[in-house]
């Protein structure tokens, strides 16, 4: 089992209340199959050319429950998953210490253009704080953190 360092979108609320909604304790056991408007489709696509060329090649398969895109860059590895309403960012517990500052730097460049295109609200609940305004080194500093220590204690 991977265990990864999560970065949530959902569809912002009328309120403007941007710590998202809370994370299911025990999530749906039977996901709905992906179901995309032809504007979410859109929304996807142009999110997939514009990451492009923004953070480096990105690779996207379709699945029976969302779509994934995958990104291997000299910083590392992410994986976004979107099922139209809601959006799930990985970074693997891999990189320690300071190796973490520039794939959180590259995760939330990603985050932001989720926001941008997909038209959702992103928030970092590892350190609560939205996408759009977080500082992607208060992240690093926390996947570093709980890198170190686990790959010191764990292996």
């Amino acid at each position: 089992m991977r265990v990864t360092y999560d970065i949530h979108f959902h569809r912002a609320s009328p309120t403007g209340d941007d710590t998202g909604p809370a994370i299911p304790d025990d999530p749906d056991p039977e996901p709905r199959p992906l179901d995309l408007t032809d504007e979410q489709r859109a929304a996807w696509h142009r999110l997939a050319r514009r990451a492009a060329r923004e953070i480096g090649a990105v690779t996207c398969e379709e699945y029976l429950y969302d779509l994934t895109m995958l990104h291997d860059g000299p910083a590392g590895h992410l994986q976004l998953d979107y099922s139209g309403d809601f959006a799930s960012l990985h970074i693997a517990y891999h990189y320690r210490g300071q190796e973490a500052r520039p794939i959180m730097a590259e995760a939330y460049r990603l985050g932001r253009l989720v926001e941008e295109e997909l038209g959702l609200e992103g928030h970092d609940h590892e350190v609560g704080q939205p996408v759009r305004t977080g500082d992607p080194d208060v992240a690093a500093a926390r996947l570093g953190g709980v890198s170190d220590w686990a790959q010191t204690n764990l292996t």
